[in-house]
C-alpha cells in the first residue's frame, strides 16, 4: 500500500452529500464555519462561480473542487456580483436523490454538489492539518481528466434520480474524488510544503512509506537517507523543505497518527500501542502523545469513543 492510500485510510473520511445547487442569475450563499473533524467541499459540475473567505477570492470552473480542511467560513457567489451584496433567498426542494437548492427557475448557470467529509481529528492530523485552507484543486489539470469527466457525469446523473443505490454511488464517488484531489495537489508544480508535497517527492516518498510500515524501528537519519541515495545532511535539509518540519517532528507525528488509529480501532493496551509505534516505555509515549494532542492516550480513547 502506498503512503497516500495509508494516510487516507487513517483519516477514515466519510463523505456526506448535503445538497445539489442549481443557481441562475446573481447569487450569494454564505456558509458558516464548521467544527473540527468536518471538511466542507464543493464540486463544480457545470458553470463558473466564485468563492470568498476572509482573506481570499477564488474562481471555480467545471471540474474544480474546493475543500476547507479547517472548516473555514466562506461564501459562494456568481463571479459578476459582489459576495456581500444581498441576493434573492434560494428555495429548497427535493426533486431527486439530494435536496435541491435553486435561486430561480430556468436553465441553471451553475451546477454544484455540496457536502462535507467527516474525519477522525486525531488520526487525520498529519494529513489534514498540513493542507492549505481552502484547498482549491483544478481536476481539469489531472492526467485522469477524461475519466474524471465520466465520473462527474455519473455523479450528476445519479444526483438527479431516486433510483435505488443512487446515494451510495454518489457518496463512493465523492470519496474517490477526495483522494484524487489530494494526489493532484501534491503533484502540482509549486505546491506549498506539507505532507502531500513530501509524498509526491520520488526520492523522499519511500522513506515516508517505511516510517508508516515499521514505526517501531529505531530510525536514524542514516537509515532513512540511504535508500534515497542522499547524505544525512542533504536528506534532512531536503525533507524539511518538502514537509515544512524536521524529520523527527514528522516521524513523531506519524507515530502519533498510527497510535490514535489503534487507540480507537483496536483493543491493544496503551503500553502495547506504545511499543507498536516505536516507544520503549509507556511513560515516554504518553508524554509525546500529550504534547502533540493535549491529552493522555487513555483520555483520547475514552473521550473519542464516547
Amino acid at each position: 500500500m502506498d503512503a497516500l492510500n495509508q494516510f487516507v485510510q487513517l483519516t477514515r473520511p466519510q463523505a456526506s452529500l448535503d445538497l445539489r445547487c442549481l443557481f441562475r442569475g446573481p447569487f450569494s450563499i454564505p456558509h458558516d464555519a464548521q467544527p473540527d473533524g468536518q471538511i466542507p467541499f464543493h464540486l463544480v459540475l457545470a458553470g463558473t462561480c466564485a468563492v470568498k473567505t476572509s482573506s481570499q477570492r477564488l474562481t471555480l470552473h467545471p471540474g474544480d473542487c474546493i475543500l476547507f480542511p479547517l472548516g473555514r467560513a466562506h461564501t459562494i457567489f456568481d463571479p459578476v456580483s459582489d459576495a456581500d451584496t444581498p441576493q434573492r433567498r434560494p428555495r429548497d426542494s427535493h426533486d431527486g436523490m439530494l435536496p435541491l437548492r435553486r435561486t430561480r427557475r430556468g436553465a441553471a448557470d451553475v451546477d454544484l454538489l455540496c457536502g462535507r467529509f467527516v474525519h477522525e481529528p486525531g488520526s487525520s492530523t498529519l494529513l489534514i492539518r498540513t493542507l492549505p485552507d481552502p484547498l482549491h484543486v483544478s481536476l481539469r489539470d489531472s492526467s485522469a481528466f477524461t475519466a474524471l469527466q465520466a465520473v462527474i457525469g455519473l455523479m450528476r446523473d445519479e444526483s438527479e434520480t431516486r433510483a435505488p443505490g443512487a446515494l451510495a454511488i454518489v457518496t463512493a464517488l465523492s470519496q474517490a474524488l477526495l483522494t484524487l484531489a489530494l494526489r493532484v495537489h501534491g503533484q502540482r508544480e509549486g505546491a506549498a510544503p506539507g505532507t502531500l508535497t513530501l509524498l509526491a517527492d520520488a526520492r523522499l516518498g519511500p522513506s515516508v512509506q517505511a516510517m508508516l510500515s515499521t514505526p517501531e524501528r529505531a530510525w536514524t537519519i542514516k537509515t532513512l537517507a540511504d535508500p534515497a541515495a542522499m547524505s544525512r545532511a542533504t536528506y534532512a535539509r531536503h525533507f524539511k523543505a518538502r514537509a515544512d518540519m524536521t524529520v523527527w517532528d514528522f516521524l513523531t507525528r506519524v507515530r502519533m497518527t498510527l497510535a490514535c488509529d489503534q487507540l480507537l480501532h483496536t483493543r491493544y493496551s496503551v503500553g502495547e500501542i506504545a511499543a507498536r509505534v516505536g516507544y520503549q516505555s509507556e511513560a515516554a509515549f504518553g508524554k509525546a502523545f500529550r504534547q502533540l494532542l493535549g491529552m493522555t492516550p487513555a483520555r483520547y480513547r475514552h473521550a473519542t469513543i464516547a
